[in-house]
């Protein structure tokens, strides 16, 4: 593991008590649906299959809260 993770040591438990709380305030609204986004980039850290590093989830992060500042994703209806 590189040292970009350090503090941040694989935990399956951990990665998946994050994954099931994403999916349980995932919902209806735009902010339930931005809260699980953020939690399961968090959950990325403890995954021991993804390479992400704290820096790589800030910017996903912050991508997600542009996006929402913006006015969120056109429909995909549309």
């Amino acid at each position: 593991m590189s040292d970009d993770r350090e503090g941040f040591e694989p935990d399956i438990d951990r990665t998946e008590t994050l994954r099931t709380i994403a999916e349980d305030v995932r919902g209806e609204t735009a902010e339930s649906e931005q809260i699980a986004a953020i939690l399961y980039r968090v959950s990325d850290l403890y995954d021991p299959d993804e390479e992400r590093t704290p820096e790589s989830i800030y910017r996903d992060v912050h991508n997600i809260l542009e996006i929402k500042a913006r006015g969120g994703l056109p429909d995909r209806d549309e």
